[in-house]
């Protein structure tokens, strides 16, 4: 039985790409490297305007406490749990 994705855990953007060049009112064409396996032609309704956050809203995660030569985190509760290529991944609090 497949496990329901969660909307929280799925990634909705891609990241930051190039127009390469405006095919008509509403498709354009992205530059995209060559390891994504799509095509570069899209619908401008899948395509979102790049805003950086303001440097007063930038989050600075927490630093980890070394314990032992190790990394830790301070986790309040795990809110979710999936795994991806047989690798556990967490959505903690």
């Amino acid at each position: 039985m497949k496990e329901k994705r969660s909307e929280k855990l799925t990634e909705h953007f891609m990241g930051l790409y190039k127009v390469k060049g405006i095919i008509s009112s509403n498709v354009i064409e992205l530059e995209l490297p060559k390891s994504i396996k799509i095509h570069s032609v899209v619908n401008v309704s899948r395509v979102q305007l790049y805003k950086p956050q303001v440097e007063e809203q930038k989050k600075i995660p927490p630093k980890p406490v070394i314990i032992e030569g190790e990394e830790e985190f301070k986790v309040e509760k795990i809110l979710n749990k999936k795994t991806v290529r047989g690798k556990e991944k967490f959505l903690v609090r």
